[in-house]
Order: C-alpha cells, then structure tokens, then sequence
C-alpha cells in the first residue's frame, strides 16, 4: 500500500453535530429521552445551586475524587468517562458539573450510583440544593435531579470523532509497544 493511500485510509476527519431543542422524536431510555451519541460521545452538563456553605465541601470532596483515584487509577473505570469537569461559579453559590463518556445517560447514571454505593464513597451532588437524601436506596431520584438540572448541548465537536476511551487508551499502549519495539531495533 502506497504512503499516500495509507495516509487517506488513516485520516481522521474533525466533525460537529447540532443538536435539536426539542427532544420528542429521541428515543426514549428508562429516564427519558437518550441524546444521541455524538463526535464527542455521550455527556452531560449540570448546573445547580450549592446548599449555603457548601463550597468548601465541593472543594474537599475534588480532593478526596483525586487521592481516591491516586491509590486506584481505575477507580471510575466503570463510567467509560472520558472527562470530568467541576466548576463552582457565581461566588461559590453555584455549580457547574461536565462528564464526557462512552455509555448513553441512563446507563452512566446507574453505574454512577452502583459504583459510589459500591465502595462507599458520596456524591459531590450531595452539597447541592434539592439532591435526594435516599439517593443510593432510589436511583430514579437521583436521574430525575440530574434530569432536572441538566443543561443540554446544542453542538458538540470531536476532533478524533465517535472514538472511545477504550480505543484511545489501546491505540496510546499500541504506540507505546512500537516504540519501544523501535527503540530495541536501533
């Protein structure tokens, strides 16, 4: 195969998909409608207010996300996530939360919920206004609180589309294996 023909069957074309305000004709998943997957994969973004003095809490709880994934680098595995943003804005009155991931929303929601159940660990959504208490015993609560406070995308862009986390960390270790097979070699 020519070097040309290589570089056309590897090329990785950028796109963008805009995304329709109104939701009837999505297909609807056990929590509503499932926003379909687009270049930059599943996601969602929540905006909700912060229970008064709960800031630094927010704060400390990304400490102890960030130590707990030091001592288990797998940790959040199971969320397929790709990236996770915490914003507190507003003067620390509000708080914007951002996943990336690989799964449509009903099944991260639910492996969210099963997962800090699992090893014990809370939400930060717990310093948040309106968030179930009974959230770990009623996982519909905590969808439908997500539900409520999620702030859909309208466009959404990938630079390597529709592509995994799963494919880039495999494509990152095959990289990683010629190199180092191109290193012996020399």
């Amino acid at each position: 195969m020519s070097k040309r023909r290589r570089e056309t069957a590897m090329e990785i074309k950028p796109q963008a998909v805009a995304i329709p305000k109104e939701t009837d004709h999505l297909e609807q998943g056990k929590y509503g409608p499932i926003y379909p997957r687009t270049p930059a994969c599943y996601g969602f973004t929540i905006i909700a207010d912060i229970k008064p003095g709960r800031a630094e809490a927010i704060r400390n709880h990304g400490h102890v996300l960030a130590k707990a994934l030091e001592d288990d680098p797998h940790l959040l595995a199971p969320l397929k996530l790709h990236y996770l943003r915490w914003v507190l804005f507003d003067d620390d009155t509000r708080f914007l939360y951002q996943g990336i991931f690989d799964t449509d929303f009903d099944k991260y929601t639910e492996d969210a919920v099963a997962l800090f159940s699992k090893v014990g660990v809370s939400t930060v959504f717990e310093n948040l206004e309106g968030f179930p208490e009974d959230w770990k015993s009623n996982p519909e609560a905590f969808v439908r609180y997500v539900r409520e406070h999620q702030c859909p995308s309208f466009i959404e862009y990938g630079e390597y589309p529709y592509v995994t986390a799963d494919e880039i960390k495999k494509a990152l270790r095959i990289k990683s294996a010629l190199s180092e097979m191109l290193d012996q070699l020399q």
